[in-house]
């Protein structure tokens, strides 16, 4: 038989062997506008703002202003073969996708359509959010009287002087992405990307960086992350040095509070090493882990709204990267105008980045403002009646 022959004998078992797609449209889903859990609730949800609210994680002011926002990002017309989606059809879906978790073969029973258009769906609909909201609602502030209301804020609620945020990271889970091989794969045996954001006292994300290698630590994300770059390099436009509250002293300049995998310099505070600490330096570690519970209590509630968090992701990790993101501008957007539920700040689903041994050093002049906040909290001028409670001084050493 000749070499001819064969190969085309060979390609008409290939041909034979492929999978013949039996529909243009699964019949299960040219029932979409009759039976999807999108045209059956919708009505009926409206009518009960509460259940809504549940439902959507949103009050129904708060969707609508959010549909308006990016409903002509989403409209595509029609064709002879098929019609397009709702808009508000799309931006459903993705909210539910945000808030239960479900996988898209789960969400494609629901709502009747593909698995693979569920995919796409939602990646064209957070792209859309991200694009719109994230300049009006995490945009970090260019202005000093930004930071000073910032600040203001933050030493009502925390007692914490010239503060203008709390920074952590936290792992995103994924599944095992393709081809990927160890570089999402942290130090906790899973893999994951990385969450950094810097939180204001009002729980909202003045910044986020999501992206970075599961197995890099907060501080190396943190230094090459633009908004850490920005800081370091005196940019961020914050207020100039000021006395803290009641005191004549040297001005203290603005910073920001992390743990101790963080540069320790001018506007950055972490807490002293607990090796050999005096009762000064204990009371300063526990004022700034009071302080950053703001920013626990943000991923609470984020992780506690958006239920996507509480599993591992089962998308490509450029995917993982803009829902996250754009979890986070809804964070916001919710949080600005329909506040949240104490239930949602009581638990969060996200792995701690362990602790390693930063490379960088901390500045002398860190060091001494750290010492002037020390002694600041030891005075009548800054002290709090509990910090010398015997319970929380015990808990620090």
């Amino acid at each position: 038989m000749e070499d001819d022959d064969l190969l085309a004998i060979a390609f008409l078992l290939t041909i034979k062997k492929k999978k013949k797609r039996r529909y243009w449209v699964h019949p299960l889903n040219t029932r979409r506008i009759y039976e999807s859990s999108f045209y059956l609730k919708r009505t009926k949800l409206r009518a009960h703002p509460d259940k809504f609210f549940d439902f959507y994680r949103m009050s129904i002011n708060s969707f609508d202003e959010l549909h308006n926002g990016i409903r002509d990002k989403l409209i595509k017309q029609n064709t002879s073969m098929r019609l397009s989606l709702d808009t508000e059809e799309k931006l459903t879906v993705t909210l539910r996708f945000l808030a239960t978790g479900k996988n898209f073969e789960e969400l494609h029973f629901e709502y009747l359509m593909g698995s693979r258009t569920v995919s796409a769906v939602v990646k064209e609909t957070c792209t859309a959010i991200w694009e719109v909201f994230q300049p009006l609602e995490m945009k970090p502030p260019s202005s000093k009287e930004r930071w000073l209301e910032i600040a203001e804020n933050y030493y009502r609620r925390t007692n914490f002087p010239n503060c203008v945020g709390s920074v952590d990271g936290k792992h995103i889970r994924l599944i095992s992405p393709l081809h990927s091989g160890s570089a999402f794969y942290n130090y906790k045996h899973f893999y994951s990307v990385v969450l950094l954001a810097v939180v204001d006292s009002d729980y909202r994300f003045i910044a986020v960086d999501v992206g970075a290698y599961g197995r890099d630590s907060d501080s190396n994300i943190f230094n090459n992350w633009n908004f850490g770059k920005k800081l370091i390099q005196n940019r961020l436009n914050m207020p100039e040095a000021k006395p803290l509250p009641n005191t004549n002293d040297t001005p203290l300049p603005f910073v920001f509070l992390g743990d101790e995998a963080f540069p320790l310099n001018n506007n950055f505070m972490k807490p002293y090493p607990r090796s050999n600490l005096n009762t000064q330096r204990r009371i300063f570690n526990y004022r700034l882990s009071r302080s950053r519970r703001v920013v626990e209590c943000a991923f609470g509630i984020l992780s506690n709204k958006w239920r996507i968090f509480h599993t591992s992701m089962t998308i490509p990790p450029e995917f993982a990267v803009l829902v996250t993101k754009t979890a986070c501008v809804l964070h916001n957007f919710v949080r600005r105008r329909d506040g949240y539920r104490f239930e949602d700040t009581l638990t969060h689903y996200f792995e701690d980045i362990p602790y390693r041994s930063p490379q960088h050093r901390s500045t002398n002049r860190g060091r001494n403002i750290r010492d002037n906040f020390a002694e600041y909290f030891m005075t009548p001028a800054g002290e709090i009646s509990y910090q010398y409670n015997e319970r929380i001084n015990n808990l620090q050493e």
